[in-house]
């Protein structure tokens, strides 16, 4: 076994507090991986306090895990010593349905292994990336290309392909009109992949207070969604709208917005139901969808588009100590626009 400093919830009340974890021996098929950086989701955050249910503590959160290689099984091909690699939200799944095995492991139909507050293949819990060290099976290991800042990469492996996704999914591209709720953690990339495809971008944010640092990452158009003008100006628009807030909204104001054959996508995940009318998605025969993630496959298309496109989130560097302070900021929108934690102070 090997000790791995770690930052552990102990309840969903409670400060997140230092402490120690053991992971498991490297086995043929293993990837021992020295963390340099975590990322701090708002999942994390939703998970420790309970919000989508009763976990099990304690509990070390972090899916957004870049670091370098220290050991490799004796089976491994794909990694060696030494390689920049990342790990995101699976950390394997059950390879047997036919979702695995169209490549689509975060559809996994008998549920994919989660990077933390799920159960491994050998039944232990699984522990996140606010930690030093991390073993993880090589199909579910990323390469992350050189020419990306190493603590900026951190938030792709979950925020990127979250965003990216639904994205390439539904195609937007040159002549296509993208419409992004939301300039957080998942929408700040959502602007940038984007634009990077060639759509015509928007942003739908509650004021204009950020409107500077939208049209400067790539948007065209930047609305309020507190001004109700907003909603009659721009009705029947768009080809897709894409929201990456996780708290509730009017969808039938939204999907309002789509043009003929438009979809509108949800990416965040409130605790609460959205009601949602038949009649809304009659009117241009509308579509409301949601995207969980991206496969393992995708996750890496994504990571050598950032690397292609120049595309990198927009980071703030904490030291674990600050991990406390920052959860109360993510909640309070006070971050511009992911922290990332430096694991050296773990």
């Amino acid at each position: 076994m090997t000790t791995a400093r770690a930052y552990t919830a102990t309840s969903s009340t409670e400060p997140l507090v230092a402490t120690t974890i053991e992971r498991r021996p490297v086995g043929p098929h293993d990837v021992l991986i020295d963390i340099a950086y975590s990322g701090i989701c708002h999942s994390d955050i939703s998970t420790v306090r309970g919000d989508w249910g009763p976990i099990s503590y304690p509990l070390v959160p972090g899916h957004e895990i870049v670091g370098t290689v220290a050991e490799v099984g004796a089976q491994v091909s794909r990694h060696k010593v030494g390689d920049r690699v990342g790990v995101g939200c699976m950390v394997n799944s059950c390879r047997e349905c036919v979702n695995c095995r169209a490549g689509l492991e975060n559809y996994c139909l008998n549920g994919a292994t989660y990077t933390y507050n799920s159960i491994d293949r050998d039944g232990t819990p699984t522990q996140g990336g606010y930690a030093t060290q991390v073993v993880v099976v090589e199909d579910f290991v990323l390469s992350v290309p050189e020419n990306i800042p190493f603590a900026a990469a951190a938030p792709l492996l979950c925020a990127g392909v979250t965003t990216y996704s639904p994205l390439a999914h539904w195609k937007a591209s040159p002549g296509s009109k993208v419409a992004v709720v939301g300039l957080g953690g998942l929408g700040h990339l959502a602007v940038k992949f984007a634009h990077a495809m060639g759509a015509e971008v928007t942003v739908l944010s509650q004021t204009l207070r950020k409107k500077d640092d939208g049209l400067r990452l790539g948007a065209d158009h930047y609305y309020a969604t507190s001004d109700a003008s907003t909603f009659t100006t721009l009705a029947n628009t768009f080809d897709l709208i894409v929201n990456t807030i996780s708290a509730p909204i009017d969808v039938q104001a939204y999907l309002s917005l789509l043009a003929l054959d438009g979809t509108l996508v949800n990416l965040g995940a409130p605790a609460q139901p959205f009601p949602v009318s038949v009649f809304a998605l009659m009117g241009n025969r509308r579509s409301f969808a949601a995207s969980a993630i991206g496969s393992i496959a995708e996750t890496q298309e994504m990571l050598n588009f950032c690397a292609e496109h120049a595309i990198a989130p927009e980071t703030e560097l904490i030291t674990a100590a600050e991990i406390n302070t920052a959860y109360e900021r993510v909640l309070k929108s006070d971050v511009r626009y992911r922290f990332v934690i430096d694991a050296a102070t773990i």
